[in-house]
C-alpha cells in the first residue's frame, strides 16, 4: 500500500488488540488516524461498550477523538457519518471472518472511502506473537461462556510465554480469539506512552459472556 503522506483514516475501535494493531499498522504506512469509532451494537450486550468510559481513557492517551455511533440508526446512516469525516480509509482489524470483511468493504464503498484490513488472512498464531513482539500487552475482559472458563477473566498477555501458557491450557481456542472466544483491552502499545493496569471492579454475566466491569489505571 502506498500513501501520499496526507491520507487520513477512521478506525473501528473497541479497546481490543486487533483493532488497535490494525491502527498501528496503518499509521506505520503513513496514514494519520485522528478518529476512533465505537459502535453501539443492537445485537446483544457488548463488554467493550459497557466499559466506554475506560475506552475514552485509551483514546485520550493516543490523542485521538473517540466517536460513538448507535447502530440502531442503521448501516446507511453509518456510511453517511463516515463520509462526513473527510477521511480516505476505513480501518478494521478482521482476520478470518468473511462476513464482517464484506460488511466493512460494502460500508466503505457507500461512504466513498477505501476499506483497509491490514490483518486480513494472517495466520492467527503468528499474528498474536507479532503483536506481543511489537510491544502490545492486553488483558481478557470477556469470555464466551461455552468456550472458556471465567477464571481467565483478567489474564494478561505480556509476552509470547503468556500466549503459549494460555494456548496450552486452551488448545481449541484461536490465538487471537477471532471466533469471539474472548475479548481484550490493550494495556500497552506503541500508540500511547506508558501503560495501564486493569482493575476489575465486578464480574458480570450475559447470555453469551462472563465479562468484567473494569477500570484502567495509569501504570
Amino acid at each position: 500500500m502506498e500513501t501520499d503522506g496526507n491520507s487520513r483514516g477512521v478506525a473501528f475501535f473497541s479497546g481490543g488488540k486487533d483493532g488497535l494493531y490494525a491502527t498501528h499498522l496503518a499509521e506505520k504506512e503513513g496514514i494519520t488516524v485522528p478518529y476512533l469509532l465505537v459502535l453501539r451494537t443492537t445485537i446483544g450486550l457488548s463488554p467493550h461498550y459497557e466499559n466506554l468510559s475506560e475506552l475514552e481513557k485509551l483514546a485520550r492517551a493516543m490523542g485521538k477523538e473517540l466517536l460513538v455511533f448507535d447502530m440502531a440508526r442503521g448501516s446507511e446512516a453509518l456510511a453517511e457519518f463516515i463520509a462526513s469525516l473527510g477521511v480516505d480509509y476505513l480501518i478494521a482489524g478482521d482476520v478470518l471472518l468473511e462476513d464482517h470483511l464484506r460488511w466493512v468493504e460494502k460500508l466503505a464503498k457507500r461512504a466513498g472511502v477505501e476499506a483497509l484490513e491490514p490483518l486480513w488472512g494472517r495466520d492467527t498464531l503468528e499474528l498474536a506473537g507479532e503483536m506481543l513482539n511489537e510491544g502490545f500487552e492486553y488483558a481478557i475482559i470477556a469470555v464466551n461462556r461455552k468456550k472458556l472458563s471465567k477464571e481467565w477473566l483478567g489474564y494478561t498477555f505480556r509476552s509470547v510465554g503468556d500466549l503459549e501458557r494460555f494456548l496450552e491450557a486452551n488448545p481449541g481456542i484461536d490465538p487471537v480469539g477471532e471466533f469471539a472466544e474472548f475479548h481484550t483491552v490493550v494495556l500497552r502499545c506503541p500508540l500511547f506512552g506508558g501503560s495501564f493496569g486493569l482493575r476489575a471492579k465486578e464480574r458480570r454475566e450475559s447470555e453469551t459472556y462472563h465479562w468484567l466491569k473494569f477500570e484502567l489505571v495509569r501504570g
